[in-house]
């Protein structure tokens, strides 16, 4: 699969302790030539963290992918009828996000820009990071993984001693995990073994 020129839609939202990691892989994108679309949810956009400042968390991602980010519903919604990406990757997707896109709640710009996304029958590839993943959240990612269009990078329990529902994406399987969902194939295998 050739990156070079392919749009990927990149939002982020608020597990604060990922983001660094999916920036790492927002730079790899881009070296491998890559249009990105950046996309924060509105916590994201505004929220100062123990894990750095939102303003600098802005300017990096936006000098990285040399754009603007959306940040609202308005500037998501016209990502599917004017067919703006490719794939849509959702990098970090919380519990909360997921629990939205699975019962169709568009409330925020990444679900917007989701169901936008989705309307064209475009893929959407989610890296879950989600203190509740084997908890309240299990029940939305099973039937996330039966929905066309929606693949999953490959995830794990992260802490499965001290953080036991806890489950995160394996980022280093990101961009393998965005070849599979432009083919239409969820990579395999879903479920890792914890580092």
């Amino acid at each position: 699969m050739l990156f070079d020129g392919l749009r990927i839609g990149y939002a982020f939202c608020g597990s604060f302790c990922t983001i660094k990691k999916s920036m790492v892989k927002l730079k790899e994108l881009r070296l491998l030539g890559c249009d990105l679309l950046p996309i924060m949810s509105e916590t994201t956009y505004s929220t100062d963290t123990r894990f750095g400042k939102a303003s600098d968390i802005i300017s990096e991602i936006e000098y990285i992918t040399g754009k603007k980010v959306l940040k609202n519903i308005v500037e998501t919604e016209p990502i599917g009828p004017k067919k703006l990406v490719d794939i849509l990757v959702i990098a970090p997707c919380t519990g909360n996000t997921l629990a939205k896109i699975k019962n169709a709640i568009t409330d925020t710009s990444v679900t917007m820009a989701a169901k936008s996304h989705l309307r064209i029958a475009r893929p959407l590839l989610l890296c879950i990071s989600t203190n509740d993943g084997l908890g309240g959240s299990g029940a939305n990612i099973t039937s996330l993984i039966n929905t066309k269009n929606i693949y999953f990078t490959p995830f794990m329990q992260d802490d499965h001693i001290n953080k036991i529902n806890s489950l995160s994406a394996d980022f280093d399987l990101l961009i393998p995990s965005i070849e599979s969902a432009l083919e239409g194939r969820q990579l395999q295998p879903i479920l890792k073994k914890a580092k």
